[in-house]
């Protein structure tokens, strides 16, 4: 979901194992040469989500290390299968009340522009949990906790899974 703390925590993450990091917004926007608000504007989601599953496609190969994804990334079932039989996909998991008291001012995120920011939070996540269960293999609620241990609690999981030495 939108504002769940992917960048965040995978940049962490990164850091932490000694991997690189990739943020597939940053590399959208570096490709486009504009804000992701701007060419949803200007170009609409359909050919955003398009470019996006390029990202990803070119993200997701063996020297990859952690990759954070926009929150729609889920809405094409290519990306769902290739996120879950070519990475280890964590799925960062809050409530949408938890999102907004996030987001409220937040006036980058398109579909979020709205009249209602937290009706339509919960609309996305009516709409994209069961696709997020769906392509991830695990799942971490991250609505409580500071960063420290939700990072601790990423970490441990990747441990167990034998994703990272112990």
């Amino acid at each position: 979901m939108p504002g769940v703390g992917k960048s965040t925590i995978g940049r962490h993450l990164a850091r932490r194992i000694g991997a690189t990091f990739i943020d597939t917004d940053a590399m959208i926007e570096r490709r486009i040469g504009c804000s992701i608000r701007v060419f949803f504007d200007e170009h609409g989601e359909p050919r955003f989500r398009e470019i996006e599953s390029e990202i990803l496609a070119e993200s997701v190969n063996p020297q990859a290390g952690v990759v954070a994804t926009g929150g729609g990334i889920v809405l094409s079932e290519a990306n769902r299968t290739l996120l879950h039989s070519r990475t280890v996909c964590i799925y960062l998991c809050a409530r949408p009340e938890d999102l907004y008291r996030r987001l409220r001012h937040d006036s980058k995120r398109p579909l979020l522009q709205v009249a209602d920011p937290l009706g339509r939070l919960r609309e996305l996540y009516a709409e994209r949990d069961p696709l997020y269960r769906q392509a991830s293999h695990y799942v971490l609620d991250v609505a409580h906790g500071p960063l420290p241990s939700l990072l601790s609690r990423v970490l441990m999981q990747l441990e167990l899974s034998g994703v990272i030495p112990a």
